[in-house]
């Protein structure tokens, strides 16, 4: 497995060590910095380019989401802060965690499963929902269809559904959604579920394993069938 390098943001110093304390526990992470602030941190992020960062919040002058603005390289981000108000936000962020001070090593310890097995390569791309005030970790390969509803993407998963703050327009460009197509202005549905491709009067018709007709428009169906000719 790849050594991890991590770079810790926290204007306290006592909470800066006690995660370096934690994170002795962990042979293959390397710390390469600590930052009190995000002026320091921008400058030793651009500089190491680290693969994950532990990151305050609330800090003097600019805040953790500041920081993460300004960045051209961006890291895994696992906040560590001692407010819970901030938590929606970071994961619309796509934080990686979002951990309360005191840090419990149970917590700690769930964070650090998911940004090794992320960071190495061995976990599968995946989204973080709060659905009725909890989080829940859904991999994109079980979701089947995408619906555009306002401000907000409703992800189909099983005989579930949960809306994630985002567009249609940003999950294409996202690398984890690469096997998602576009079959309208408000759909995306999973390639690999499909079991059938119709044509009717109306056009294309394709059927899902979960039984879903979706119907491509015909902006979209040149598009669709030179892809599934591949």
């Amino acid at each position: 497995m790849k050594t991890i390098r991590a770079i810790i943001i926290d204007d306290e110093r006592g909470a800066r060590q006690e995660l370096i304390r934690m994170l002795k526990g962990y042979p293959k992470v390397m710390v390469l910095g600590e930052a009190a602030n995000a002026d320091e941190a921008e400058k030793l992020i651009m500089l190491l380019k680290p693969d994950l960062i532990f990151l305050d919040i609330q800090m003097p002058g600019r805040s953790g989401f500041d920081l993460l603005e300004t960045l051209n390289h961006i890291p895994e981000v696992i906040f560590v802060t001692a407010f819970d108000s901030f938590a929606l936000k970071a994961f619309e962020v796509s934080a990686m965690d979002y951990l309360m001070k005191p840090v419990r090593e149970e917590r700690f310890k769930n964070a650090m499963d998911k940004a090794i097995g992320k960071i190495s390569g061995e976990d599968e791309p995946s989204v973080f929902i709060k659905d009725r005030g909890k989080y829940q970790l859904i991999k994109w390969k079980e979701v089947h269809m995408i619906e555009s509803v306002e401000n907000y993407a409703r992800l189909f998963f099983g005989k579930e559904h949960v809306l994630l703050k985002t567009s249609l327009n940003k999950l294409e460009e996202n690398p984890d959604c690469q096997r998602f197509f576009r079959a309208s202005r408000s759909i995306l549905f999973n390639l690999d579920y499909i079991t059938m491709v119709k044509k009717d009067i109306e056009g294309t018709l394709v059927v899902l394993k979960t039984g879903d007709q979706i119907r491509i428009s015909e902006r979209q169906a040149i598009k669709f069938r030179n892809l599934i000719k591949k």
